[in-house]
């Protein structure tokens, strides 16, 4: 029953924007933003569930052995049901925010061009061929959209504690990237998209990833000025957690682990905030 659960594309895209209305929430409290909270959360609700239907949509599952792909493959008609509403609902909340619509469309585009290289025509598919594309796209969006964009809608200004966040959140991000990355370097040879894995050698693609780690744990800590530390001990929390993973990380290729578990990752530190606060 559990199996079958976590398979369905409905609860998995649930899951992943769950997880980025809690880092927007996180990022809220350590900033102490004041904009409209709520309309921006189900903005960023119906706007993830989109743009991840949309890119499963597109992602042939022959080309991969894991179950949650090949699963979505046989309920296409769902993820682009689930695609449509979650389409509408953003643009239904865009409209309540169109104040913003410049810096709400950065990240309409970023998410876009994410998933661009796999669109069926030759105007986009040239992006499968620029390198480290995919694992950046996907960082810059998720970073910027939890921890850049409310502080732009709230009209702050780029203070430390931004910069800082911001930097934590990338490092964090973009790790956890990398071991899905390498999770995925048959699949993205045989689309032809580039990304690190498929440019550097496993030695030096540890280094950048463990540098990566690195920055989000020191960043992390030059925090502790501006927040409390039991603050700073949550956002260092998913940074260990992710490392002590590495390992099995790389010698599997358990959806359960990369979609749950690395995909979680991103939110336990607003998690455990949301349990001390």
């Amino acid at each position: 029953m559990l199996r079958s659960l976590f398979n369905l594309i409905l609860f998995t895209s649930v899951y992943i924007s769950g997880c980025a209305i809690l880092m927007v929430w996180q990022t809220n409290q350590l900033l102490a933003l004041d904009y409209p909270h709520n309309t921006f959360y189900l903005f960023v609700f119906f706007s993830t569930i989109c743009s991840y239907n949309f890119h499963w949509y597109l992602t042939p599952g022959a080309y991969s052995a894991s179950e949650r792909i090949l699963w979505g493959n046989r309920h296409r008609t769902l993820m682009l049901t689930l695609c449509g509403i979650g389409l509408a609902g953003s643009l239904w909340f865009f409209w309540q925010l169109r104040e913003h619509w410049l810096v709400l469309s950065g990240s309409a585009v970023l998410t876009f061009l994410y998933s661009a290289p796999k669109v069926p025509h030759k105007a986009f598919r040239w992006l499968s061929k620029i390198a480290i594309g995919k694992t950046l796209f996907l960082t810059f969006v998720w970073t910027y959209v939890t921890t850049v964009l409310p502080a732009l809608i709230a009209d702050n200004v780029i203070t430390q504690p931004l910069v800082y966040l911001t930097i934590h959140r990338f490092g964090l991000i973009y790790a956890i990237c990398i071991l899905f990355d390498y999770r995925d370097l048959e699949s993205d040879k045989k689309e032809g998209i580039r990304s690190l894995i498929t440019t550097l050698d496993e030695k030096n693609l540890m280094r950048l990833y463990y540098a990566s780690l690195l920055i989000a744990a020191v960043s992390a800590g030059l925090m502790w000025p501006y927040t409390t530390l039991p603050a700073v001990v949550t956002l260092l929390v998913p940074v260990i957690a992710t490392a002590i993973i590495t390992r099995k990380a790389q010698h599997t290729d358990s959806d359960y682990l990369f979609y749950f578990v690395l995909d979680g990752f991103m939110a336990l530190s607003a998690v455990l905030y949301l349990m001390i606060v």
